[in-house]
This record gives structure tokens, C-alpha cells and sequence, in this order.
């Protein structure tokens, strides 16, 4: 275990590594199933109709890798689910509405000064030529519902491919991970007025299909030929050096390069043709201000170690709006965001350091792609 997420390993072909998954996070994918049910339920979702809605991505998924359906398929038979509620759990941010939270709560959040936003996380990546060790670095906090901290796991598995660690959200194919090439991915969720209007690939499957690739450069020309079913962001950085962030939405792809060694992202659209058709954000959300900070903590040093993104992380100069966010009691449950996890990688290592909390009140873990035999 890192912290308190249990570390699964996975092995064999896609059904079995799912199944395997499946039973060994059974009670975890309970609790992220009933999260996602209530969320949805405030959203004037029922589960069924959350179900149907997911089964309309099963065409998507087995266009871009017929073998992620069929991991689908074994958590759901590992964790005796129906496919239907796996889906849903991998496609909850293309069905979540786009205006979540609703007018009325946006308003009502501006009028009080909090802030509440579906993606709050804040990514880093930083270029062997401002990186203290030489080597490329990738990090973020991944901020979200508190609840699901009790629902996260570390998956390591080894595919024909490659092997790769995430952390995850039990019974979610990947999100923020790194792989045997050298290759990382981090996550900011995005909103624009085409999420949902059209299935396409979900982000949280694809991000487990991108850590099948060995560079940038693949990652690069993967997603400019996907139609997204909404909007994400996805930091990624190699060991080799280079490092680019891809806005996604249904309307395209913009890629953001490095400048001076280091790209950071929040949760807005830094190109300007897809920022048009942003979802207007409550005038308290915190991305601008955050992306400053953390840019201006980056400049700050001419070199950069992990002690110093982790440092960087743990900023919490803007109380409930920092880059390290604690949850604000004073909101509902459903828009209480938090810095659930904190992650850094060393690529060229294969090191992930896991801060299972807030990171301000924890310690980083280190885990580790390719474990070490144990000395005899």
C-alpha cells in the first residue's frame, strides 16, 4: 500500500486483469458507484438513465481499443456489477452536465465569495533542463469530492504493451499515472457548450490507452484523429525531455507547449479558439489565479527538484482557492472540493510520490514502477 490506497497488481490478458480488479477493489467500486449515484440523483439523474447514457460510449471505446472494453467487462464481472455501471463510473465526467453546478448554485457561490467547481487540479510538468536531478518531472493535485479519497486505488499492471502504475478511482481504467517508456499523464477537467451533445472517446479511457504509448510525440498523434465525447486537459511529459499539454473538447484539439522548461494547467482553455466556447465559470473560480501562482512558484527557482513541486502543491496562499485546496465545510457535500491526492512523478526513474490527503497534512509515499527484488 501507498498511504491508504491499496496497490493492485495486474497481469494477463485484458478480461482477466479487469476481473482480477474487479474482486480485489469490490468494496471501493461500491463506494465510487454510490458517489457517482447521488452526484448524478442531484443532477436530476437516476442511475438507469446514468447506465443507458454510459452504454452509448461502448461503440467509442471499442474503436479506439476493443481490449479497454473488455477490462471493462472483467471489473464488472470481478466486482458482479453490470457493465453498464462500470461504463457509467469511466464516462461520469461526460455525462456529468457541462453547467454542473447548476446556474442557480453558481450564482449563489459568486453572491457568498466561495468557490466550487467540477475540476479543480493543478498540473505541472517540468523539462530535464530546469529539473535538479536532470530528469523529467510530472505532477498535480487532483482535486475533487472528499468522499472518493475512500475509493482511490494504485493499479500497476503489466500488458503485452507495456507496464504502467495509476492512481485511480476503483473501477476507472486510469488516471494519473506513468509507464515503462518513460511516459506520464496528468488530468484537468475542462468545460465547454458541446459536452454531451455526442459520444466519443472518455477521457479516463483514453488516458488508460495513452499510457500504452512511448512519447509525446505518439500521445500527439493519438488524439488528433479522437472526437471527444468533453472537454479535459491532459498534461503530458517523457523522460526524453518533451512535455506538451492537449486541450480536448468535441469541437478539437489544441496543444500547448512547454515555455522555459515547465507547462503548468488548471481547469481552463489557454487556446484561444476553444476558450470561446468555454462554460462560463462562477466569477469565484480559483484556475486563473492558481495557474498564476503556480507559474510564479516554477520562475522562482532556476531549478526545480521534487521537494520543490511537492512544495509547490502544498501552496495554500489563497485559503479554499489554492492550489492546495481544503474542503470548505461551510459548502454542501456535493460541492465541497478538496485536494483529494497529490501526485509527482520521476519519468525516467519510474517513481510515483503519492500524498494520500491533502498534501499539506501528509507525507508524500514513494511507489515505484518497477518494484526492486528483495535482497536475499
Amino acid at each position: 500500500m501507498a498511504g491508504m490506497f491499496p496497490l493492485l497488481e495486474l497481469s494477463g490478458d485484458p478480461f482477466d486483469r479487469g476481473r482480477v480488479y474487479g474482486r480485489a477493489a469490490q468494496s471501493r467500486i461500491g463506494l465510487s458507484i454510490e458517489t457517482y449515484r447521488r452526484l448524478f440523483s442531484h443532477c436530476g439523474l437516476d442511475w438507469d438513465e446514468v447506465q443507458a447514457i454510459a452504454s452509448r460510449f461502448a461503440g467509442p471505446i471499442r474503436d479506439l481499443d476493443p481490449a479497454l472494453y473488455e477490462e471493462i467487462e472483467g471489473i464488472a464481472s470481478g466486482c458482479s456489477c453490470r457493465t453498464a455501471e462500470i461504463l457509467a463510473l469511466n464516462c461520469r465526467s461526460e455525462i456529468l452536465p457541462p453547467s454542473f453546478p447548476d446556474p442557480a448554485e453558481r450564482a449563489w457561490l459568486a453572491a457568498v465569495r466561495r468557490s466550487a467547481h467540477i475540476g479543480e487540479c493543478t498540473a505541472i510538468a517540468i523539462q530535464p533542463s530546469r529539473s535538479e536531478s536532470g530528469g523529467a518531472l510530472l505532477a498535480q493535485n487532483w482535486d475533487w469530492l472528499g468522499a472518493q479519497r475512500g475509493a482511490l486505488v494504485l493499479v500497476r499492471a503489466r500488458t503485452a504493451r507495456t507496464t504502467y502504475l495509476t492512481l485511480t478511482e476503483a473501477g476507472m481504467l486510469a488516471k494519473i499515472g506513468l509507464n515503462r517508456q518513460g511516459l506520464g499523464v496528468c488530468l484537468n477537467i475542462l468545460r465547454s457548450r458541446e459536452d454531451g451533445l455526442a459520444a466519443g472517446v472518455p477521457v479516463h479511457v483514453l488516458l488508460r490507452r495513452l499510457l500504452e504509448c512511448a512519447s509525446v510525440g505518439e500521445v500527439e498523434a493519438l488524439v488528433g484523429r479522437l472526437r471527444c465525447g468533453a472537454s479535459s486537459n491532459i498534461v503530458c511529459a517523457d523522460a526524453a525531455g518533451a512535455a506538451a499539454s492537449f486541450e480536448l473538447s468535441p469541437a478539437g484539439t489544441a496543444v500547448v507547449r512547454a515555455e522555459g522548461g515547465v507547462l503548468c494547467h488548471t481547469n481552463h482553455f489557454l487556446d484561444a479558439r476553444l476558450s470561446a466556447m468555454q462554460v462560463a465559470p462562477a466569477e469565484s473560480l480559483s484556475s486563473e489565479p492558481r495557474l498564476a501562482r503556480a507559474r510564479a512558484i516554477a520562475a522562482s527557482r532556476a531549478r526545480l527538484g521534487v521537494a520543490d513541486v511537492q512544495a509547490l502543491l502544498r501552496d495554500e496562499s489563497d485559503g479554499y482557492l489554492s492550489i492546495c485546496r481544503r474542503p470548505d465545510p461551510r459548502l454542501p457535500w456535493h460541492l465541497r472540493i478538496e485536494s483529494v491526492a497529490s501526485v509527482v512523478m520521476e519519468l525516467g526513474r519510474g517513481v510515483m510520490h503519492v500524498a494520500a490527503d491533502v498534501p499539506s497534512r501528509c507525507e508524500y509515499t514513494e511507489t515505484e514502477l518497477e518494484p526492486q527484488p528483495a535482497l536475499q
